[in-house]
């Protein structure tokens, strides 16, 4: 289902009016996992990128990046980030990822997905993984203790779905449970991280 004109717009005004702005620092399972990757290219993914905490992190660590993202705003908030950092390597799409992935976007050694929740589209991302590239993705779980974050299970992976969605690759580590966020909340994540084969 495409999102709608409403839902776009929500996304807009939401990062127009400043939304994230103190979530600057990419995802701890990123900057956890990365170090012992070794993928075969150094072209990465970021699907439903924001304001690119994440692309930019890839970005500062030699990788060429593709940024997809609904919000204009967004992406033009991580513009401006990437020219004040001197960040060079980041492609921007604005793309409803409901519709699928572009076209031209093939052949990763790395694809993220960080708490955006679209199983579909997940399974679509790691056929444009590059033989032994990498999956990662965090998104928030169904959880009966109370949480942070999206308040409709509509917006949380049921237990399994993350590593059903990653059955064809090589599952490297999959967690479900509790975490602690930078900021001190308590979140109910799903993490995974597989490599195709």
């Amino acid at each position: 289902m495409f999102l709608s004109h409403e839902d776009r717009e929500k996304w807009q005004r939401k990062y127009r009016e400043g939304a994230y702005t103190s979530r600057l620092h990419p995802a701890v399972y990123l900057q956890q996992q990365l170090p012992a990757l070794a993928p075969p290219c150094n072209r990465a993914l970021d699907l439903a990128c924001g304001a690119g905490r994440n692309a930019l992190y890839l970005a500062a660590q030699g990788y060429q990046v593709d940024a997809v993202d609904i919000a204009a705003e967004a992406l033009a908030r991580g513009r401006q980030t990437a020219k004040e950092q001197q960040l060079e390597g980041i492609s921007w799409y604005e793309h409803d990822l409901d519709t699928g992935l572009p076209a031209q976007l093939d052949q990763y050694g790395l694809v993220i997905m960080v708490r955006y929740l679209d199983i579909a589209l997940l399974q679509a991302a790691s056929k444009k993984l590059a033989k032994g590239g990498y999956l990662l993705a965090e998104v928030h779980l169904r959880s009966v203790t109370p949480v942070a974050g999206p308040g409709s299970d509509r917006f949380r992976a049921a237990p399994g779905d993350l590593k059903c969605a990653a059955a064809q690759l090589d599952i490297l580590d999959y967690f479900e449970g509790l975490a602690i966020d930078p900021d001190g909340s308590t979140v109910a994540l799903a993490r995974l991280l597989a490599r195709g084969r």
